[in-house]
């Protein structure tokens, strides 16, 4: 469950703000059928925080429902470690798989209440745990010492490292062997955490170009560096549009021109208009013109 191209799936809207459930089981099944190895809803780029708990949980549900054998995973991400709690729970006995945890993403956590949060949810779901650290956007890094007080619970298997920094990754498996699973969650340095070891990946653009993302990660397994960086270099103009405070918008405007999906969004976030959407367009239309052909690692 923790290996793999897992997508951070995005939430599907109709005109009038409520959830489009039919569209996101289109754009679901077209992650599954082009092979990733997993969902993840409702986190950041699932505009999770915009959502109420019923709303999570029904995305929740309509990704099971197309996901097949593959692992759904919840994200959850609260303000209150109460709140967190009551959704790993409700989660858990809906089915998801497993967790991303997040520590409070409103206030800023000191490590023992890092600590305290993620033990909570942890012990509320009693699910397996992927702590989602990235101290870039919620400004609370998840450091080794801290993975190292959280070790000793077996629940707790994976990182998805979001640091911005490549050698978190090589600092958590210098510590801690195999003990944790490490996933990178930054798209523009998946190939670079591959390279090094992670054994997932968290995507992004995947959600508009899951062949390409799938390919990559399959040609890195196989040791086919040369082919992956050939891809991956392609991929880079378009992975960058993940790592901005727009990347919800950037990523459902790719989405809308390669797969014919929507990319209604949730207030207070509007659509791209202006300098912002033509730059993004042009990106795309760009990568269109030159998308390579794939030779998929068996």
């Amino acid at each position: 469950m923790w290996t793999g191209v897992l997508p951070a799936v995005t939430a599907k809207f109709k005109e009038d703000g409520s959830l489009d459930h039919r569209e996101m089981e289109r754009c679901f099944a077209y992650q599954i059928e082009a092979g990733v190895d997993g969902l993840i809803v409702n986190g950041s780029l699932g505009e999770g925080s915009m959502l109420s708990h019923d709303e999570r949980i029904a995305v929740l549900k309509t990704a099971q429902s197309v996901a097949g054998k593959k692992p759904v995973l919840m994200t959850i991400a609260e303000a209150a470690t109460r709140d967190g709690a009551a959704l790993a729970a409700r989660a858990a006995r809906e089915g998801a798989s497993g967790l991303m945890v997040v520590p409070s993403t409103i206030y800023h956590t000191n490590p023992k209440e890092t600590v305290a949060t993620i033990r909570a949810v942890t012990e509320a779901g009693d699910l397996p745990v992927m702590i989602y650290s990235n101290r870039v956007a919620y400004r609370v890094d998840v450091t080794v010492d801290i993975l190292a007080e959280l070790a000793s619970d077996r629940r707790i298997c994976a990182i998805k490292e979001s640091s911005d920094d490549i050698r978190r990754s090589i600092d958590v498996m210098n510590a801690f062997g195999d003990r944790f699973n490490v996933l990178t969650g930054v798209d523009n340095l998946a190939y670079e955490a591959l390279a090094v070891g992670a054994v997932g990946w968290v995507a992004g653009l995947v959600v508009a170009f899951p062949h390409e993302t799938v390919a990559i990660y399959r040609l890195m397994k196989a040791r086919r560096f040369d082919e992956a960086l050939s891809i991956y270099r392609w991929f880079r103009p378009l992975l960058d549009l993940d790592v901005s405070s727009y990347l919800v918008q950037n990523i459902k405007t790719v989405e809308a021109m390669v797969i014919g999906t929507t990319e209604h969004v949730r207030a207070p976030r509007l659509p791209l208009e202006g300098e912002q959407r033509a730059k993004v367009e042009k990106i795309v239309r760009e990568a269109l013109a030159t998308r390579p052909t794939l030779a998929l690692a068996a």
